[in-house]
């Protein structure tokens, strides 16, 4: 019995003085992970209590049992949990509001075009469903690009580059048509945004670069795509969504260098 309770002392003291489970964990780490190791370790706590309390609470240098350590621990861990739940909370409402304010952006787009409100889907959630840090996703295989679907957008992307908006505006409307469930779709709407915008078109070109980014959140243009909306709204006069907008590049492609453009131009609408 002596031997017992030398190596549950051994183990309480361990607890009392070894840093909380989490506390050097990597900021990658999720809320879920650090409330399943409270969890686990109130676990713990509540079996080493029970096998105190049959052994015998053991005194310590200076009054205090270990038991009663164990529950001053017990009602720290209960603190930190509640502290989790509230932060999973205050996540979800950040997600769902800035969710809800790209819905309502399109739909005001889709009705500045004089589109059909009716046909608009669901926008992609904040932050899009990225792979964490620590196990990235494997892309899945996909399907080499048809050689048409290729050479139209490889012309397009020419008589862009060369200043012929209206030819390059031209072909991207024909690629869009022939070639509707192309994955090539994403840089398309993109590049079709900016012959728009060379035409002098802001409208049509803040509805193509919604289209790309609302239709690929996680492709290569979405930044840049979801920068120049916020830049072409601010131009239409629509500074309180644009500066909206502009706020979404940072949250969800941070360290994206469309991030820095569209810092800059939320100081030039000078955004709140």
């Amino acid at each position: 019995m002596k031997a017992l309770r030398g190596a549950v002392a051994a183990f309480s003291l361990a607890l009392m003085f070894a840093p909380l489970p989490g506390a050097a964990q990597s900021r990658q780490e999720t809320l879920a992970d650090v409330r399943a190791q409270v969890t686990q370790l109130g676990n713990e706590m509540a079996s080493l209590k029970a096998e105190l309390m049959s052994t015998g609470a053991v005194s310590r240098p200076g009054g205090a049992t270990i038991l009663e350590r164990l529950e001053a621990i017990e009602l720290e861990l209960m603190r930190l949990t509640g502290r989790t739940e509230d932060l999973e909370l205050r996540v979800n409402r950040v997600v769902n509001d800035g969710t809800n304010r790209l819905g309502d952006l399109e739909f005001r787009i889709v009705e500045l075009e004089g589109g059909d409100v009716s046909s608009i889907g669901s926008s992609a959630p904040l932050g899009g469903d990225k792979p964490s840090a620590a196990a990235p996703a494997v892309p899945a295989p996909q399907a080499k690009p048809a050689a048409n679907d290729q050479a139209t957008l490889d012309r397009a992307r020419a008589v862009l580059g060369q200043g012929d908006f209206r030819a390059a505006e031209d072909l991207l409307a024909t690629f869009a048509q022939s070639f509707p469930d192309s994955e090539l779709s994403g840089e398309a709407l993109f590049l079709r945004g900016e012959a728009l915008e060379g035409l002098g078109d802001q409208k049509a070109a803040a509805h193509s670069y919604l289209e790309g980014f609302s239709s690929y959140p996680a492709g290569p243009q979405a930044a840049e795509s979801l920068f120049r909306l916020g830049r072409a709204l601010g131009r239409l006069g629509q500074v309180n969504e644009a500066c909206i907008t502009l706020t979404e590049v940072g949250l969800r492609y941070p360290g994206h260098p469309a991030e820095d453009q569209a810092y800059a131009e939320r100081q030039a609408l000078q955004c709140p």
